[in-house]
């Protein structure tokens, strides 16, 4: 049996269709299909039910992904065992991330990284979702926020928050908030990252955790985007500092209610299945250590957290 036929026979079960699963390997519908007969021959059994617009795994080739993953992941095993004894980590480790953070941060990050281990390989999927680490064959999952998956392991690779900022302008113009409360009656430009909840801003400050649920004409997926209309005046953000760290030392946003945050760790999440995987471990040390204080590090300090030193004039609107 080919391990190459089960690569492509996981990949067409993962995305229920020849095309699909041909984009991802890089060859043809046509090859997928014929691979697949082959495979549905040697075990004498139908993997799927094809139709027109769809393709079905059948029970018999759930009860198969579930062998071929187990082998795929042994014969992987197998070869990173003695590839780590030769201290030469090799082979493929699939990152998901998200798109800025991936961009500006992750990408550079493991650029290095291949330059480091030539043998290694790298697959890094900007998303807009949080992943199915095991459902979708992802090593790494860097994720903002706090790991609500008990199933997964979660390594703490960078402190972090969000802050809420604004233009000066628009705080001319509208006043600013004294109280979380007050944010309601403001233009309160939405970001929503993966899996976090739309509309509802829950801030740590002096009295605990307050929760407001907020409105805007503008909200978008991409931080990006809501950092440019942060800067053109139209409401108050709420951003990971890092993400809103060069306008704010440079004066072009100004802290809303500096004695409030939200908790935004980056935390990167292994199964269970990759967590003793020398390569990955390899990968997420080498993250962390440059998310932190790399040519490519997080700016968490630009709103003086904690005391830490500042460069740069930062100022914060008063009440």
């Amino acid at each position: 049996m080919d391990l190459k036929d089960l690569h492509v026979f996981c990949e067409v079960a993962r995305r229920s269709g020849f095309a699909a699963a041909s984009l991802e390997i890089g060859t043809t519908p046509a090859h997928i299909s014929k691979r697949i007969a082959i495979l549905e021959s040697e075990l004498g059994v139908r993997l799927f039910h094809r139709t027109t617009r769809r393709v079905v795994i059948t029970e018999d080739g759930e009860r198969a992904f579930q062998w071929a993953q187990r082998i795929l992941d042994d014969a992987n095993a197998m070869s990173e065992a003695f590839s780590s004894a030769k201290k030469q980590p090799s082979g493929l480790i699939r990152v998901a991330t998200s798109m800025r953070l991936g961009r500006e941060h992750v990408a550079p990050i493991l650029s290095a990284l291949g330059k480091r281990h030539p043998r290694l390989e790298v697959w890094l999927e900007l998303l807009d979702r949080r992943v199915d680490l095991i459902a979708e064959s992802f090593d790494l999952d860097i994720r903002v926020g706090d790991p609500t998956q008990p199933q997964l392991i979660a390594h703490r690779m960078v402190e972090s928050r969000r802050i809420l900022c604004a233009s000066p302008r628009y705080l001319k113009k509208r006043g600013a908030p004294r109280t979380v409360g007050e944010l309601a009656d403001h233009e309160c430009l939405l970001y929503r990252e993966r899996n976090q909840p739309f509309g509802v801003w829950r801030l740590s400050g002096p009295r605990g955790i307050e929760s407001v649920k907020v409105t805007s004409r503008f909200s978008s997926n991409h931080s990006d985007v809501v950092r440019g209309w942060c800067l053109d005046d139209k409401g108050i953000c709420l951003l990971s500092v890092w993400d809103i760290a060069q306008p704010l030392l440079d004066g072009r946003v100004l802290r809303v209610l500096p004695s409030h945050h939200e908790r935004a760790d980056i935390w990167a999440m292994t199964s269970t299945r990759s967590a003793g995987s020398a390569k990955v471990g390899l990968c997420v040390e080498y993250l962390k250590k440059q998310l932190l204080q790399g040519p490519h590090a997080l700016n968490t300090r630009a709103d003086g957290w904690e005391g830490r030193p500042v460069s740069g004039r930062v100022p914060a609107i008063k009440p």
